[in-house]
This record gives C-alpha cells, structure tokens and sequence, in this order.
C-alpha cells in the first residue's frame, strides 16, 4: 500500500529541531520525500506498523503533529504531479 506520511515538527526549541532531522530520519529510511515534510511510502502492513511505531517514538504529541495516509492499491488511483519535482515509479523498470 502507498503511504503518505506528513509531519509539522515544533522547531522552536534545539530539542525540536533534533526531534524533526529524526523524524525525517526515520521517513527517508522508508520512503522518498515529495515535498519538505511530506513522504510516500510503498510499504506492507508490517512495515506500516514499524513505520508508525518508530515515527510516535520520535515526535513529541503535545507539540507536533503527524498525519499518515493509507491508499490502497485500487484501480484507477493515480497522482497528478506539477511542478519540477518528479517521483520515481518503484513500479516501473529501472535503469541503472
């Protein structure tokens, strides 16, 4: 299942901004950044649930917020792209 996974870590303090590198830490292990907080994810549930634990384990829920977004696979999903950034297809053959 594709994952999107968005955080809005409180960097007002030097425990926050280490609290966000490890938050984006954790998301760059899984997935591939498309925007500055946000992440897709092409992940099974168990490594949702890793995902998850590993994430609530970083942020501080009485200043942060993180949000994850589970889309499945279904037909007919798609995501429209403008702009200069352009996501890698894990789907599709890659050339090395």
């Amino acid at each position: 299942m594709l994952v999107l996974v968005c955080y809005d870590v409180n960097t007002e303090t030097k425990a926050g901004r280490r609290r966000l590198r490890r938050v984006a830490k954790v998301c760059e292990s899984t997935g591939q950044r498309v925007q500055k907080s946000v992440f897709e994810c092409q992940v099974d549930v168990a490594r949702f649930e890793e995902l998850e634990r590993r994430l609530l384990a970083e942020i501080d829920p009485a200043q942060d917020c993180l949000r994850m977004y589970r889309i499945p696979g279904t037909r007919g999903f798609e995501v429209l792209e403008h702009g200069m950034f352009k996501a890698t297809d894990f789907d599709a053959p890659l050339v090395l």
